[in-house]
């Protein structure tokens, strides 16, 4: 963990309480992100060496999170999470418990209410967390399993994810030079549609070549990656001809995609400034829908999505 940020832990046994206030290195729309949806929740979740599994979520107030904490030997416990209110970007409270595989709660143990509150603080986010029990026997009981050192390793795997995202970004580029790229997306056989590109263009993959979901626990102090999707490719760049960049990523339905012929190749710019490209995002998307806010990124870019009146998408990418 990043000895810089703010990380505090306390118990209150009057009111059955666990407060807990930590910082991550990223901006407040990523880390709500990570929070908040599927796809990154099994990621990092899970404290090593388990690993989450989302069955199914529902974001939304009077929505469900069914997810499963798998150990190395398969062993399958399930929980869910009961949303009760949201804010968007702010803050979100639910019940928290373990249940079996169709969310029947397991009554065996305590359930607890939680509320998260995501503020900024300079360039970092604080979450701000306060868990709270029925009973002091219910707080001790979930004391005495080793809450503490199981969540504060679940969250080191989430600054372990932002960290892993910077470094790929800065290793593929390492300079601020302006280009334009194409950015294409695959149900599960990027790597193979890539290693026909380069047999026809016959350059050089960028950077350290084809990065799998898989990559990102590069050793033990990385968060923990569903099986399912670690041999998934994460992130590819082929240079082709003129100097155009081709990038891919797999985006199968197990993480939420749903790929037709009109959102599988964007047009990737990347601007010299954050001007410029707040310009060209601007204008471009003007009459068009957008499908991502040009935002700061925890990756390291300032970032946005959409398609513009004549059904063209386009990404705007300028790397921070």
């Amino acid at each position: 963990m990043n000895s810089n940020l703010l990380f505090d832990f306390s118990v209150n046994k009057e009111n059955n309480t666990i407060h807990v206030t930590r910082d991550f290195a990223a901006n407040r729309s990523l880390v709500w992100d990570a929070w908040t949806k599927p796809e990154l929740l099994d990621l990092w979740w899970a404290p090593k060496p388990f690993r989450t599994q989302t069955k199914s979520m529902d974001f939304r107030e009077g929505g469900m999170w069914h997810y499963a904490m798998i150990s190395p030997e398969n062993e399958v416990h399930w929980c869910k999470l009961d949303y009760q209110t949201i804010e968007n970007q702010q803050s979100y409270s639910g019940l928290d418990g373990f249940c079996d595989e169709h969310g029947t709660l397991n009554e065996a143990f305590p359930r607890s209410q939680w509320n998260n509150v995501f503020s900024d603080n300079g360039e970092n986010t604080t979450v701000n967390i306060t868990i709270k029990y029925e009973t002091l026997e219910d707080l001790e009981k979930i004391i005495s399993y080793g809450f503490k050192e199981g969540f504060s390793m679940a969250m080191e795997n989430l600054d372990q994810y932002i960290e892993m995202k910077f470094k790929l970004r800065n290793e593929l580029k390492p300079n601020r030079f302006p280009r334009v790229c194409t950015y294409l997306n695959f149900p599960g056989n990027t790597e193979e549609a890539f290693l026909f590109y380069q047999s026809v263009f016959k350059t050089e993959f960028s950077g350290k070549g084809i990065q799998r979901f898989g990559d990102i626990p590069a050793d033990g102090n990385h968060p923990p990656v569903a099986e399912s999707v670690k041999k998934m490719i994460l992130h590819v760049e082929l240079p082709i001809t003129g100097h155009h960049v081709l990038m891919g990523t797999d985006a199968p339905k197990e993480m939420g995609f749903e790929l037709n012929s009109g959102n599988n190749m964007h047009i990737s710019i990347e601007p010299e400034t954050r001007e410029e490209a707040k310009r060209i995002f601007d204008e471009l998307s003007a009459g068009g829908r957008v499908t991502m806010p040009l935002e700061d990124m925890f990756f390291g870019a300032y970032y946005g999505s959409f398609t513009d009146k004549f059904g063209i998408n386009w990404m705007v990418n300028h790397t921070n």
